[in-house]
């Protein structure tokens, strides 16, 4: 016999806060294994990043640190600390805090004209799923910090003193119950920031790997409020990135161990393509092999599985070269139906196409696919 359970008001569960993010975490980060926990990084690296998109940071690094602990510093505005009209706390806690707050939703009252965080779940989610999280604020002169374990603030924001530096550091250690297993992979993380740099011109990016660091030696990564964790003296693995070529750089690298068709790479840039796309980037350049290698971000957020960019680009690459080759009567007279087909125009292609939207549309918070219509007239447009 069926067990018929009582179903009436007492049976609907409300999780407030951030419950939900530690309750159901695969539907915020995709995964409580290696691609969650490191999503975790990625999470607050981009908000980072997009303060060197705005033009209002130019410098990024991040730490691995001893006991699991990840450090993402950058000399931008600085989380605001005032209090917020709506929540009646911080906008730093609000921020850390809440589900879908953040100043990354467009309009002209937003902090960003362009940003990856468009969800606005991201550093609240780190948050969520962290035993222990540090917040350090160098804004207008003033040196402000914040702790919270698992979610909730330990206190209200702390005014620790005076500071003529400018910037946020987030410190976070990931919750080992709620992740399988808390390793980071330093490789890969290179991979993933070596890529980001390409994106941004004008940032320098430094990844350190401190984690067997003896305590004297931490100690020398902690001065000066922690405000860059250079790396003078200090016989760790680390890496600096900055790459002015920007996607030609990047078509480059990928190329690497590649024989090019042609020796120049092609690249072209539109801004202001439409109310709806900000700008749009293609670099490119071919090589002798068969398999295309096509790279897609939007918004910097790399998209693994492409999305409607890619499907306008390769429908707009297609038209261009059947046009340039009818032109200057690359086909036979005879065959007036000759033509490249799409699979004939990406063999041996190495692409990176990159928008930027205010106002995205990504298939799931991980991110991975662009869903946004607009996108895929994009490439026309170049």
């Amino acid at each position: 016999m069926a067990d018929k359970k009582k179903y009436d008001a007492s049976a609907i569960s409300v999780l407030e806060g951030l419950e939900p993010v530690r309750k159901r975490p695969g539907m915020y980060i995709g995964t409580t294994g290696p691609d969650g926990l490191h999503h975790l990084i990625w999470e607050v690296f981009d908000n980072s990043r997009d303060e060197a998109m705005g033009g209002f940071a130019d410098r990024v690094e991040i730490a691995l640190l001893p006991d699991n602990y990840i450090r993402v510093v950058d000399n931008g505005r600085g989380i605001p600390v005032d209090i917020h009209k709506q929540t009646g706390v911080s906008a730093l806690e609000t921020i850390l805090c809440t589900l879908h707050a953040g100043g990354k939703f467009g309009g002209d009252e937003s902090g960003y004209k362009v940003s990856g965080g468009l969800h606005g779940v991201g550093i609240s989610v780190v948050n969520a799923l962290s035993t222990h999280v540090i917040a350090e604020i160098h804004r207008d002169g003033a040196y402000s910090m914040q702790e919270y374990n698992i979610g909730k603030p330990k206190s209200k924001v702390k005014k620790v003193g005076a500071s003529k530096m400018q910037g946020t550091i987030i410190t976070f250690q990931a919750d080992p119950t709620i992740f399988k297993e808390i390793i980071y992979d330093y490789k890969r993380i290179v991979n993933h920031l070596r890529q980001q740099a390409y994106l941004v011109k004008a940032m320098k990016l430094t990844v350190i790997d401190a984690r067997e660091l003896d305590e004297a030696a931490q100690k020398k990564l902690d001065l000066k409020g922690k405000q860059y964790l250079g790396d003078e003296h200090l016989e760790v693995p680390h890496q600096h990135f900055y790459f002015e070529g920007g996607l030609r750089s990047l078509v480059a690298f990928n190329n690497h161990y590649q024989k090019p068709v042609h020796k120049n790479i092609f690249y072209v840039e539109k801004n202001d393509v439409s109310p709806e796309v900000l700008a749009v980037e293609v670099a490119l350049q071919y090589v002798d092999d068969i398999s295309p290698r096509i790279t897609a971000f939007a918004n910097n957020i790399y998209n693994p599985e492409h999305g409607t960019h890619i499907t306008g680009f390769k429908t707009a690459l297609t038209r261009t070269l059947n046009n340039y080759a009818k032109k200057n009567n690359f086909f036979s007279v005879k065959d007036k139906d000759a033509g490249f087909t799409g699979d004939d125009v990406l063999e041996g292609i190495t692409a990176v196409v990159s928008v930027k939207m205010p106002e995205i549309q990504f298939e799931g918070q991980t991110k991975a696919k662009l869903g946004s219509v607009e996108a895929r007239s994009a490439p026309d447009a170049v």
